[in-house]
Formats: C-alpha cells, sequence, structure tokens
C-alpha cells in the first residue's frame, strides 16, 4: 500500500469521526432543546394541565388532580348551575316559592357544594362513586334537599369522558373542548371547561362554561323518558295500590291495642298477613314492573322503584322476625331499613312530579 492511499483512509476516518461528532451534537442539541422547552415551557400550557388532569384520573392519583384542577371553583359554580335548572323544570313552584328557595340554596351551598368535592375527590382515588359519609349533607330530608337525587341531577355519575378535542387560548385563560357521553340517554356532548393560569404557573381546569347547557340539552330527553315510563306502567301502580291500601288498613286495625303490646294472637295475624300477602304482592309488583321496557332516561326512576321493592321486603322481613322472636334489634333493624325506604319513596314522587326541591323544606327565617 504507497504512502497515498494510507494516507486516504487516515483522511476519510477522520472526516467520519468529525461527522459522527457533529450529529451527536446536533442530537444532544435537540435533545437539550426538547428537555428545556419541555420543563419549561410546555409544563407551563392549558394542553400539559389537561394531560395531567386526565391522567391524574386514570392514576388515581388524588394530589395531581387537585394541583390541575380547580375543585372548590369548579363545584361552587357548578352547584349555581344545577340549581338554577333545577328551578327550570319545577312547574310547581310560584315565583315566591321560588325567591325561598333560592335562598334556601344559597344556605346550603357549603354542605352540598363540598360534599359533591369529596364525592369526586373519592371517585378520583377509588375509581367508584359513593355517598359521603359523616357529614350533614346525608341528613338529607332535615335539610330540605335529597342528596342523592341531587347528584343524580348533576349528571356527574353517568357522563364518560371520551377525549380532549382540542385546547385553545381565549384571551388570558383558555378552553379545552372535551368530548363525553351521557350514557343513561347515549347523549353525546362536547363540555367547554375554562382553564385559568395558577399562582404557581401552571394551568388548572377551573370551571365548565357550558354546563348548564349540558344540563338543558339532557334533561328533556329524560323528562320525555320519564313520563313514558310512569304512562306505560300507571296501570300496574294503581292496581297495587289498591292492594296495599286494603292491607295498611288491616295492619292498623290489627295493632288496636289496651296498653300497647301486642298480644300473640295480633302478633301472629300480622306475621302471617305479612309473609303471605303484602311481600307476595311486592314481588309480584316487582316483577310486572321489570317485565315493562325502561326507556334510557327512565333507568334511574326504575332503578329507585326497585330499590324501594327490595327495602321494603327486607324491612318487613326484619319485623316478622321481631314479632316472632320479641327481639329488640330485629325491631330496630326494621325500622332503619323503614325509613330508608321512605326516603326512596320521596325520591322517587320528587321525580315524577319533577321538583326542585323537597316539599319537606324547613322553615327559613
Amino acid at each position: 500500500m504507497d504512502d497515498f492511499t494510507w494516507q486516504q483512509k487516515i483522511q476519510d476516518r477522520r472526516r467520519r469521526r468529525q461527522r459522527d461528532i457533529f450529529l451527536l451534537a446536533i442530537v444532544i442539541a435537540c435533545l437539550l432543546g426538547t428537555a428545556i422547552w419541555y420543563f419549561r415551557f410546555y409544563q407551563h400550557t392549558p394542553a400539559y394541565a389537561m394531560k395531567q388532569a386526565v391522567a391524574a384520573v386514570e392514576a388515581h392519583d388524588v394530589e395531581k388532580f387537585k394541583k390541575y384542577v380547580n375543585l372548590p371553583l369548579l363545584t361552587s359554580l357548578a352547584y349555581d348551575d344545577l340549581t338554577l335548572d333545577l328551578f327550570a323544570y319545577d312547574a310547581t313552584l310560584t315565583e315566591d316559592s321560588k325567591v325561598k328557595f333560592e335562598k334556601f340554596y344559597i344556605l346550603v351551598k357549603p354542605q352540598l357544594a363540598g360534599g359533591t368535592e369529596s364525592v369526586i375527590l373519592r371517585r378520583v382515588e377509588s375509581g367508584a362513586w359513593s355517598l359521603p359519609s359523616g357529614t350533614d349533607i346525608l341528613k338529607g330530608r332535615q335539610l330540605g334537599i335529597d342528596y342523592e337525587r341531587f347528584l343524580a341531577r348533576s349528571l356527574i355519575r353517568n357522563t364518560t369522558f371520551l377525549e380532549v378535542a382540542s385546547v385553545h387560548r381565549d384571551g388570558m385563560g383558555a378552553v379545552a373542548e372535551v368530548k363525553v357521553r351521557e350514557e343513561d340517554t347515549g347523549t353525546p356532548f362536547t363540555l367547554d371547561l375554562a382553564l385559568e393560569q395558577a399562582k404557581e404557573g401552571h394551568w388548572q381546569i377551573a370551571y365548565i362554561k357550558n354546563y348548564r347547557a349540558y344540563l338543558d340539552a339532557i334533561a328533556p330527553r329524560q323528562n320525555r323518558d320519564i313520563a313514558d315510563y310512569i304512562a306505560a306502567t300507571k296501570d300496574i301502580v294503581a292496581a297495587y295500590n289498591v292492594k296495599f291500601n286494603a292491607c295498611r288498613e288491616r295492619f292498623a286495625a290489627t295493632t288496636v291495642t289496651k296498653d300497647g303490646r301486642l298480644t300473640e294472637g295480633q302478633a301472629y295475624a300480622l306475621a302471617s298477613m305479612l309473609e303471605k300477602e303484602v311481600i307476595p304482592a311486592l314481588k309480584s309488583r316487582q316483577e310486572q314492573l321489570d317485565a315493562v321496557p325502561v326507556p334510557d332516561g327512565a333507568r334511574y326512576l326504575a332503578a329507585q322503584r326497585r330499590e324501594s321493592t327490595e327495602t321494603t321486603i327486607a324491612a318487613w322481613e326484619h319485623f316478622i322476625e321481631g314479632l316472632r322472636t320479641g327481639s329488640p334489634a330485629e325491631y330496630a333493624q326494621a325500622e332503619v331499613l323503614h325509613k330508608r325506604e321512605l326516603a326512596i319513596d320521596m325520591r322517587v314522587e320528587d321525580i315524577i312530579r319533577h321538583t326542585a326541591i323537597s316539599k319537606d323544606i324547613p322553615n327559613i327565617p
């Protein structure tokens, strides 16, 4: 090999090394630029906040969720929209009543909005919906509001997230268009989530700009389906109401005592009537109701009716056991279940009448 060829190979090798070093420098510069863009800029964008909020729900990361969602503000403004929507579909209220009830909604807003915030955080953490425990809102009718139904009317439990369609700046803030589906009616909808920048620099979901429009889009469909379902089951309910009213009169006549204590014969007669007539009638009515096709928007009402039947049967079963054994524990359990059944029945009545609030609202000074 001559000197020229050897020198040529050395020069080629040097050029390849220089090219490789140059390419490596470009790669490093790109990676460094991407890292700078990601950590200094992208992490402080509305799009990043939306991505992190979705990721927090999927990972059940409550702290991350609270960082990227201003939940106190969101639930507070959603509460205002929801209560206005409740009034819109209650034809039983006079103008004077509306003023009174609006004042009541303001009074109980901290409990209901705060309770809903807790419900959402537990949903993020566990992946399941559950009612709050150990709070005033569980007093339900004592507050004049059935919180279970209030939560159902909010649509949060049966709204399924589909995708973030877009995120764009809107003046000093930003808006994320989020596609969702309301599961009861199968209605697709696009929610506009307003994002605002927190003091720390990151963005947060602040409120739902068109939440009222979402409620207004779903409510007529639910009301139509509920009306159709009520019409389809009206004869069944009426026929069994006649039977239950007759049993109620016999029950009252059988329980008449001089000293407040049932005789052995009275206890036997009551247990026999409940076991052979009332409970079979409850089961028969529910079987007939279950045979009626339920429109999508009336599924919640149908489920509440079924729960009422099951709770009533369980209450009577404990009461029968109490009659036969004299067990105070059985009577106590029957009372607990009976109160639960009454609350469900009042909820069913409110749904049927489209009322905004329980008729048992406490006096407001």
